[in-house]
């Protein structure tokens, strides 16, 4: 059974009832033994909802990636109170955005990393779709003529131009799925805490749109609509955390202006796992303990069935890789090198020779025509390639034992020899200095947990945190960036006790609560300030005299009630049961305090300010560091001295290690076993496919559709590249390609553009034939009655209008059932709103015999 609402209730119900009876047995057991300990799952609400997370990304494991997809990019309607406006940005972003990349990347990293400069400008629609997020209450009056040509949705735009602080919202998904449908509840959410609009963007997703697709549709995202850069704020979650950070790099190394700031929520910025909060924070979060492994489908994997020897989709022993340059000869004898003793790693590090510039293996024979000094920058590159092993090679941790290689795609964003480039894995950027201010934030139990910490130091302080030789090497920029960008990043770091990815899903605990007001903040701050005041302080918690938090930016849609009446925080409630407002007012108290003793990051200006000033902000200072208790109160992180993952060697971030890849492996014997008769199905299904679009192409050449491959000049004018076949006009202000324009180009073996092999291929391929070709087709054919016939009976098709397009792009929409399981999840999630902001409100009349520990324990709180 696919993912649907159906079978996600029917899997996720066992879960609810025995997450339900776990609790109450661990709850009992805790009195019994008079345990005062507090953690997250204290809280039944996070409890559940943790484990129906937790049960639903289970699910998407046992079916296909498409599924998956479809689910979660389903269109669902937005709350009446809310003024959501979909919104379509158009190729000229596109193009705005492909160009910026296009320079960022260069001739030669376009070509031999990316593949190309066209494949992953292919798009079946002629748009990206996005949506503006605002409150109703927010919306200005204003008066339109009777006349007026402008849409009920136009009117409602412009209705929300007065408001001037707009967050670019980027959603998770781990690359591959989620929609602006899954994030619009916590989109929502902040747009009303900061009084201002959201603008959300449902980028490509992969494996179809594979990097750098979606960092291409964010770019555009950012161009769609002239915004001060100083009134906007980039955000996203996870994936979509990575892809803003990536963003702001290519602005800031091409100097384009960046935003006003930008937060990181749980960014996944290291798509090696070379971390070991991977292997070590499995039970308490809500990633899969074998990552994102799917049932088999004709998109993923790229190899659906497992095979002996070198075929991709799994790990195997490292066999030495015929020499670069070698004749038939040499292949053979590289053939039967294989049957020797392969050496162990130890053993090749001594030897110090590769059989490729990505990795280990036969030493390369030299001529004699090579200069000294070439032979000594090729030993060079050698002996850095053994002690830095770069994807697919793979990093043991007995160097005594046979080393592995990755013969199989790892992840659906990039293939393997992609994961440790800087716009993947944006931890392995040189620098990540004169960077706007962030703010990043992460569970202590979440698997990212330590690239999470890595990255906001990395950026605080670019000088004690460099990247690997390897990287500086391979990457035009790398090298050149990481003696341009020196200037510290201003940094607020904050990781939540026992939380886990996304924090920021689970909105009704108080550690969410807390994070919602403390984003919301930052993103006033940084969009009401200035940028000379933002350079001498861009954290909202140090600004004096204190922002005002008016209880009117919070509303009661969700449940939730802003119980605050002063501004320094005094209340009668249990200290657990404090509004986000309250938490922001002590938590502003303790920062300062700790500014005041000097536990803080400073500038080079290290002396500690004086706050008895009520109208000066707090400077210099670089980076705060902080841990959130399960309360929602704050706390100094531990000296970096202190964190394991602030001291591992460089040379061992961003290469891909033993322990992960035989995890990963188990899964996939797992999956291959257990789906084997569906694999054999999936081999025949991509025989179809490809079958069907020979028949599309064949019958569209006997119509007389003719492909133009057209050449760009460095000038921007077009000719042909057959002289008897004229150029069809300029496609410059509108590019648009389609699947027949990747002559000479390289996709990703996922990629859409350069697959028949799926039905989202075919429907891609048929809509640049017969619907919205490129103008490289010099014509067009109309669909024939024999196809249209054929067309009519499949559910996958149309005889008229264009096919539906990838659900990695194009929404889903159905009214079969209007309860989609989206809506249910919003639901439980102002369920819990309104049952935890029940209990804030009783927490007074029975807190009783807590007052005296409470006073003890928050000596700053008035408890009486």
């Amino acid at each position: 059974m696919p993912v649907s609402t159906t079978s996600a209730a029917v899997h996720i119900a066992p879960v609810v009832l025995k997450t339900f009876f776990q609790h109450a047995k661990r709850k009992t057991a805790k009195l019994k033994e008079d345990d005062k300990t507090e953690d997250a799952w204290d809280d039944i609400f996070y409890d559940e909802a943790f484990h129906i997370v937790k049960a639903f990304i289970k699910l998407g494991t046992k079916n296909t990636v498409e599924s998956l997809q479809s689910f979660t990019n389903t269109h669902v309607p937005a709350p009446f109170w809310c003024a959501v406006i979909p919104v379509k940005v158009p190729l000229s972003s596109c193009n705005i955005a492909a160009d910026t990349l296009i320079q960022w990347f260069g001739p030669e990293e376009l070509k031999h990393v990316v593949g190309g400069e066209r494949w992953w400008q292919v798009r079946g629609l002629d748009f990206i779709d996005a949506e503006w997020v605002t409150e109703k209450s927010y919306l200005k009056d204003r008066t339109f003529p009777h006349d007026s040509p402008a849409t009920e949705d136009e009117k409602t735009i412009l209705k929300m131009d007065h408001l001037d602080r707009v967050l670019l919202y980027v959603h998770g998904g781990a690359f591959f799925w989620g929609s602006i449908n899954t994030h619009r509840y916590q989109v929502i959410r902040y747009a009303r805490k900061i009084k201002g609009r959201a603008f959300a963007v449902n980028y490509r997703k992969a494996p179809q749109y594979p990097w750098p697709c979606p960092l291409q549709d964010v770019l555009a995202a950012s161009v769609h609509q002239p915004v001060p850069p100083s009134k906007l704020v980039f955000a996203g979650d996870s994936a979509g955390a990575s892809l803003c950070l990536a963003a702001l790099a290519v602005l800031r190394d091409l100097g384009l202006p960046q935003p006003a700031g930008a937060v990181l929520i749980s960014p996944w910025v290291d798509l090696t796992h070379s971390f070991p909060s991977v292997m070590n924070n499995t039970a308490t979060d809500i990633i899969p303990p074998h990552g994102f492994i799917h049932k088999p489908s004709p998109l993923w994997p790229v190899n659906p069935k497992p095979d002996s020897g070198r075929v991709p989709g799994h790990a195997d022993k490292l066999k030495p890789d015929v020499i670069p340059g070698a004749g038939p000869r040499e292949k053979q004898a590289d053939a039967q090198v294989s049957t020797e003793r392969i050496q162990s790693q130890q053993e090749m590090q001594a030897v110090g020779g590769v059989d490729s510039p990505q990795g280990q293996g036969v030493p390369v024979d030299r001529s004699a025509d090579d200069s000294a000094s070439d032979v000594e920058r090729r030993r060079e590159a050698e002996d850095l390639d053994q002690r830095e092993p770069k994807p697919p090679k793979v990093l043991m941790e007995d160097p005594s034992a046979v080393p592995l290689e990755l013969r199989a795609q790892i992840q659906l964003y990039a293939t393997t020899e992609q994961l440790s480039h800087p716009l993947v894995s944006p931890i392995m950027q040189s620098s990540l200095g004169n960077l706007c201010p962030l703010y990043i934030i992460g569970g202590n139990g979440e698997c990212l947990r330590d690239e999470i910490m890595y990255v906001a130091h990395k950026a605080a302080h670019p000088k004690d945190y460099p990247v690997r030789q390897g990287i500086l090497r391979d990457g035009h920029r790398q090298k050149e960036n990481a003696e341009k960008f020196q200037t510290p990043t201003k940094v607020h770091l904050q990781i939540y006790d026992d939380m886990c990815h996304v924090l920021t899903i689970f909105t009704f605990t108080p550690m969410g609560k807390y994070a919602y007001r403390s984003i919301a903040q930052f993103i006033k701050h940084v969009t009401d300030n200035t940028e000379e005041h933002l350079e001498r302080n861009p954290f909202p918690e140090l600004h004096r005299p204190p922002s005002e938090i008016s209880a009117s930016s919070e509303g009661s849609a969700d449940g939730e009630e802003d119980a605050s009446k002063t501004r320094d925080g005094r209340a009668r409630q249990r200290p657990d049961n404090r509004s986000d407002v309250e938490l922001y007012r002590q938590n502003e108290i303790r920062l300062e305090q700790e500014v005041q003793d000097g536990n803080v990051d400073m500038t080079q200006d290290r002396t500690a300010p004086s706050s008895k000033d009520p109208e000066q902000d707090v400077p210099n200072v670089l980076m705060i560091r902080e841990r959130v208790d399960v309360s929602g109160s704050v706390r100094v992180m531990e000296p970096v001295e202190e964190i394991a993952a602030l001291r591992i060697p460089p040379q061992e971030i961003g290469v891909i290690k033993e322990a992960p890849v035989k995890r990963w492996l188990a899964g996939q014997d797992a999956w291959d076993k257990k789906y084997r008769y569906t694999a054999e199905t999936v081999l025949r299904q991509r025989k179809h496919y490809e079958e069907k679009a020979r028949k599309l192409l064949e019958h569209a050449q006997q119509q007389g559709s003719i492909h133009e491959e057209l050449a760009l000049q460095r000038d921007g004018s077009r000719t042909s590249m057959r002289g008897e076949i004229s150029s069809v006009g300029d496609v410059e202000p509108q590019r648009r390609w389609g699947p027949l324009d990747l002559k000479d180009e390289q996709p990703p073996p996922t990629a859409i553009a350069g697959r028949r092999d799926t039905h989202e291929a075919v429907a891609l391929l048929r809509t640049n034939v017969y619907h919205s070709a490129p103008v490289t087709h010099i014509k067009v054919p109309k669909l024939r009655t024999s196809d249209a016939v054929r067309a009519a009976l499949d559910p996958h098709d149309h005889p008229i209008h264009a096919p539906q397009q990838s659900v990695s792009e194009q929404q889903v929409r159905t009214r079969a059932f209007p309860m989609h399981g989206l809506r249910i999840w919003q639901s439980l999630v102002e369920l819990f709103m309104r049952k935890s902001t029940k209990k804030v409100e009783n927490g007074a009349k029975h807190a009783s015999s807590t007052l005296r520990a409470a006073r003890d324990k928050f000596g700053f709180l008035d408890l009486t």
